[in-house]
């Protein structure tokens, strides 16, 4: 979906069902047009995304994580949402040949849980277990916040008190290529960048706050962090 036309849905949606204009941290917030690379730096297919796979690139910063799912079935066509201080917004699905595709901040809404280099107590999980009940969920092991990436990363369990913001994507079907192009939802990158400043400047040299460029680089979580937690 073109920028342009995503944001005259946004619109003509809000008329249509007579909701009043969303404040502007509730819109839409457009960041550079990134395309989405595989580890060789060749532009990543959408077709060739592996379903259920904990796929990580950075964006729209130098140190702001985020997740790409393939979900391996059509993600929701909409589902209306709130931020933390109740502003309505609505996730509008995935993208792909399958709509099975999304991408969310790996920025938990709740304590700013994060992967890092070194572990990660936050991935998506396709398996239920004694503390994940609900299956194909996004869940932070840090206070068990679970998110459903099915319906815009909406809270199903846990006490975070908002969804992950999720990442606008842009799919070339004629060229199966994927652009990331902006945000929607609640946005944490500033809280984010308060709380680990220290560190995020020693990780990245100073540029933590580079906006990405024309590409970002997915990889396998398993391949970026050393070590996974499950819970």
């Amino acid at each position: 979906m073109e920028r342009r036309d995503f944001l005259k849905l946004c619109a003509a949606g809000a008329a249509a069902t007579g909701a009043p204009a969303l404040a502007a941290d509730a819109r839409p917030q457009l960041y550079s047009r990134t395309l989405l690379v595989d580890e060789k730096g060749a532009p990543l297919r959408a077709g060739r995304v592996p379903p259920e796979r904990n796929l990580i690139f950075h964006y729209p910063f130098a140190a702001t994580p985020c997740f790409l799912l393939n979900l391996g079935r059509p993600a929701k066509g909409s589902a209306q949402l709130k931020t933390l201080d109740n502003r309505p917004y609505e996730w509008q699905g995935g993208v792909g040949p399958g709509r099975s595709i999304v991408a969310y901040s790996a920025i938990c809404a709740h304590k700013l849980t994060y992967p890092t280099r070194d572990i990660s107590f936050i991935s998506y999980r396709g398996e239920k277990s004694v503390r994940n009940k609900f299956g194909s969920v996004i869940h932070c092991c840090s206070e068990h916040s679970q998110y459903d990436p099915a319906e815009g990363a909406r809270v199903l369990a846990g006490p975070a008190p908002q969804p992950l913001a999720s990442i606008l994507l842009e799919w070339n079907s004629s060229k199966d290529e994927i652009h990331a192009v902006g945000t929607l939802g609640g946005e944490m990158f500033n809280e984010f960048f308060q709380k680990y400043a220290f560190k995020l400047q020693l990780e990245h040299g100073g540029s933590e706050h580079r906006p990405v460029g024309p590409s970002a680089r997915v990889q396998e979580l398993e391949n970026y962090c050393r070590q996974q937690v499950k819970c």
